[in-house]
């Protein structure tokens, strides 16, 4: 990746948002011997609050920098890494030459015999950050436009489409913001066997940013304030709300809900709401949607270190 050179704390403005929210930590970096700027949202709580000490988001980050021909053997429940293998010796293992070695790391480190151990594989091949830095700015540009906190387009960019911005996920969502064709439909875009607008950029961006501000962030809101946890418009910029809205957004109101109502019943809102919600499963609330905001808080310290690592190249830069 070529030079990256940091020019300005601040930029942009969005008159219909809530001040004093996201726009102080609006950033500006420049590509050296280029025209080019790309445009980010800092995330000062993920250091401040400690989100970055937490194992699930740093085991994700480890995933998504190691190459698909490795794995990580690790704990289900907490993603404690309890060894790095070879992909192919595991896959050369029997069934039961498998549990029989899970068993070996249980007694290694203590565990209790139920304790369920992954084999994870590094997906650095995915996750071409490179690829999707330029459009960041792109996506901040188009949720703004649209009213809506842009730190959810840059987000998404991050999880979704590293490798891909017209990818297809497994359960038919398509684009750079992988939208549902009926949730595409319903904001207006065009769907069918000619056109897919999911595909298009500007468009996909807008019915995200859509459904985010019209539905996610509302339904967020409704389901804990059925636990008595209020908030008001200045929380809806603090993270623990804001990963509860991805998780809105990705598993959908009903799962978030029932895994609410039915399993984790919180009092209170932070860091405790979201790490519960890392651990329960409810119908269709399952391991994939547990894992969506330890993705966003893992692919949030890969760009950190994307734009610090470069910032570090030169003296009078501070960003965090």
């Amino acid at each position: 990746m070529q030079k990256l050179v940091l020019i300005a704390a601040l930029f942009f403005a969005a008159p219909l948002i809530a001040q004093n929210t996201y726009e102080d930590h609006l950033i500006e970096v420049k590509i050296a011997n280029d025209t080019s700027v790309l445009r980010f949202v800092k995330t000062p709580e993920l250091f401040a609050e400690k989100w970055d000490t937490l194992a699930q988001p740093n085991f994700w980050k480890t995933i998504m920098n190691l190459s698909p021909d490795s794995c990580l053997l690790n704990v289900a429940s907490t993603r404690q890494i309890l060894e790095k293998a070879s992909v192919s010796q595991w896959e050369r293992k029997t069934d039961e030459e498998k549990e029989a070695y899970r068993q070996q790391l249980r007694d290694k480190y203590s565990l209790p015999a139920d304790t369920r151990i992954f084999m994870t594989t590094g997906k650095s091949d995915f996750y071409r950050f490179d690829l999707v830095l330029p459009n960041i700015g792109k996506g901040i540009d188009a949720f703004a436009k649209n009213n809506t906190d842009p730190w959810y387009a840059q987000a998404i960019l991050m999880i979704e489409s590293p490798g891909s911005l017209h990818g297809k996920s497994n359960a038919g969502a398509v684009g750079p913001f992988q939208l549902m064709k009926t949730v595409a439909v319903n904001r207006g875009l065009r769907v069918d066997k000619y056109v897919d607008e999911r595909k298009d950029f500007d468009r996909s961006a807008y019915a995200s940013s859509h459904l985010i501000r019209t539905a996610c962030v509302p339904e967020a809101k409704r389901i804990l304030g059925k636990f008595g946890i209020m908030v008001s418009e200045e929380d809806e910029y603090s993270l623990w709300f804001r990963l509860t809205v991805l998780h809105v957004y990705h598993a959908g109101a009903g799962n978030v809900d029932g895994v609410l109502t039915n399993v984790v019943k919180p009092t209170q809102g932070g860091i405790p709401l979201i790490t519960t919600i890392w651990k329960s499963e409810y119908g269709n609330f399952k391991n994939s949607s547990q894992n969506y905001s330890q993705l966003a808080l893992a692919s949030l310290l890969v760009l950190d270190n994307l734009i610090q690592v470069k910032c570090d190249e030169i003296t009078d830069c501070n960003v965090k």
